[in-house]
């Protein structure tokens, strides 16, 4: 009886100090992601808690799309990315509500205040300039205004807003701080916008900043982390610009989707991505951690101090967000 007793104690000593790295099984993920992210936080997960992940990378809105139509029979267990308030509005039904531990930790402005999804990093908006490209025109592109130049004419790379995560972030700042998202000369502004693109649009976000460091584009508007990438593997034929009429960062988030197969692991992955280990790592990528206590260490990131920071309306735009596009569609359908 006494031989039974240890045991069990033991055994029950085992299970307490167990880590969470062998919670095992498997993960299905669908991500508009980069690879910095995904290298940096998706696969390290994977092997800390030896969970086989199964990733199908693509844009945002491709992503909300596949979730719909697999909403009978989910194939995926998390969203990676792309979740913010538009799509949460838009059809938290795919979604599966859960708080990650660590929520309460965070500055309140990004906490998971819906019930829904987890802010894990902070995603700017700017320009990126292929400087062989602008050298030659014999311009300087500092900000929104100078896309209008007539020498950018058919030049400048943009992803649509309407499909893809980032062109929207960017259509949101623009509105903002060229006069506000109601103001006539802000859509001015974007009509102007329009035609200097010459009815082109890129196939999604990777090829605007890709279109740009191959010098198909002078230009692209772009967000960080692929863009500040190119530095830190080198390229020497791009700049980062934040445009000197203002610059937002949203937060990015990921939720579980309703219904998967792998819930626990799905939930396990929300709470590594804000658990501390997690936020150390996004420190030193190429993108900025929603913890503040984590100062970034990649040397290729401009200081907030030199930036003209805007602050966006997130539930203003998430509310107006299907109006907001049918203005954009209207105006590239009156242009093209």
């Amino acid at each position: 009886m006494k031989v039974v007793s240890k045991i069990t104690v033991a055994a029950l000593i085992l299970l307490m100090m167990a880590p969470l790295a062998f919670a095992a099984g498997n993960l299905v993920v669908y991500s508009p992601n980069s690879d910095g992210e995904i290298q940096g936080i998706l696969y390290p997960f994977g092997e800390k808690y030896n969970i086989k992940i199964s990733l199908q990378s693509m844009g945002t809105g491709e992503c909300v799309s596949k979730i719909t139509a697999e909403k009978a029979n989910p194939q995926a267990d998390v969203m990676f990315g792309g979740v913010n308030m538009g799509v949460y509005l838009g059809g938290k039904d795919l979604f599966q509500q859960y708080v990650a531990k660590g929520n309460d930790t965070l500055p309140a402005g990004y906490r998971n205040t819906t019930g829904f999804f987890t802010n894990y990093l902070l995603s700017g908006s700017n320009l990126l300039v292929n400087t062989d490209l602008e050298k030659k025109l014999g311009i300087t592109i500092s900000g929104y205004a100078d896309l209008l130049n007539p020498a950018l004419k058919g030049k400048i790379a943009s992803a649509d807003p309407v499909a893809s995560s980032s062109a929207w972030a960017q259509l949101c700042n623009i509105l903002l701080v060229m006069g506000g998202y109601d103001d006539p000369k802000a859509w001015t502004y974007v009509e102007s916008l329009i035609k200097q693109l010459s009815g082109k649009l890129t196939s999604g976000s990777s090829a605007v900043y890709k279109g740009v460091y191959q010098g198909e584009y002078v230009v692209g508007l772009t967000y960080e982390d692929p863009s500040v990438a190119l530095l830190a593997d080198g390229a020497t034929n791009v700049r980062v610009v934040y445009p000197k009429e203002g610059a937002v960062w949203l937060p990015a988030a990921s939720a579980v989707v309703a219904g998967c197969k792998n819930v626990d692991n799905a939930k396990l992955f929300m709470d590594y991505i804000i658990s501390d280990d997690c936020q150390k790592v996004i420190a030193g990528l190429t993108n900025r951690p929603v913890n503040p206590k984590f100062p970034n260490t990649n040397k290729y990131l401009q200081a907030f101090s030199s930036i003209k920071v805007a602050y966006e309306d997130i539930l203003y735009t998430a509310t107006n967000k299907k109006a907001i596009q049918k203005k954009w569609s209207d105006l590239w359908a009156k242009s093209n």
